[in-house]
């Protein structure tokens, strides 16, 4: 990482002139069916960001250079990890409420079982992926999840390339995504708020802190707790996702995979 770069006066000062637009806009409902849609200054930042983005807009190289832009692409690691320290410091004063959530926490791993019960015959009758189709719909395709199919058929195999497609658009839209999603379904009252919290741990950073951040600005008066079990959450995602997405998630895709009449004749190659 190029510390000159890092330095360059012209980031620093988009970054700050963004958020403090964001800001200024605020958090904006609209309106949408029996629900609402939370816009929260997240989402503006997001679009600045696009809109900024060299590699998008050639003309905004005179603003932020691509090779400051691929530079400071890494610090989103950094500039999370305040939001999730605090997700530590709100978990122990909330553990009666996370331990009376009984067995939820610890069976929500499964409930990715279902998106690949519905993403996979997707991916393989309508739009007639191969192999590629199990690598994308087996897991929420976060690190973990890439490094058990790296290991067992290689990121050059379509397995390998159907999860890296998964992780890059989930890295550029899930924030976002998520975001709104969380919101939206929060002003339907149709699921406990607190479901929807446990359901913000997917074991991406980024995505744990929109997610978690709608739902709060959803019920301000419950914030801590909803941050506490998002945290608590995203950490059991860490724990138990892994083994999950090995011994049961991965097999079943397989196999669902065969059943739907995947393409037998589609080479399985393991890199050594």
């Amino acid at each position: 990482m190029d510390m000159k770069l890092l330095l360059d006066w012209r980031l620093h000062l988009t970054v700050v002139l963004a958020s403090l637009l964001a800001e200024a806009i605020g958090i904006l409902r609209i309106p949408l069916g029996p629900g609402t849609l939370l816009l929260l200054p997240l989402f503006y930042a997001f679009i600045i960001g696009v809109l900024l983005n060299p590699h998008l807009f050639s003309g905004m190289q005179r603003i932020i250079p691509k090779r400051v832009s691929n530079a400071a692409g890494p610090l989103i690691m950094i500039s999370i990890l305040p939001f999730i320290a605090k997700f530590g410091s709100t978990i122990g004063p909330a553990i009666e409420q996370i331990i009376a959530a009984g067995p939820a926490l610890i069976l929500q791993e499964l409930g990715n079982l279902g998106t690949m019960l519905l993403a996979l015959p997707f991916a393989v009758l309508v739009l007639r992926m191969g192999r590629e189709a199990i690598g994308a719909t087996y897991s929420i395709a976060r690190e973990p999840n890439i490094a058990i199919i790296s290991d067992k058929y290689g990121l050059r195999s379509p397995e390998g390339i159907g999860i890296m497609g998964v992780y890059v658009v989930g890295t550029m839209f899930g924030t976002l995504y998520f975001a709104l999603m969380a919101g939206y379904l929060a002003s339907l009252n149709v699921l406990d708020i607190r479901a929807l919290a446990m359901a913000c741990g997917v074991g991406s950073g980024s995505m744990v802190a929109a997610c978690s951040g709608a739902l709060a600005e959803a019920a301000p008066h419950l914030r801590d707790e909803l941050l506490a079990f998002s945290g608590a959450s995203n950490l059991l995602t860490y724990a138990t996702g892994l083994y999950v997405s090995l011994f049961i998630a991965l097999p079943a895709a397989e196999w669902l995979y065969k059943r739907l009449g995947g393409n037998p004749l589609q080479e399985v190659r393991h890199e050594s």
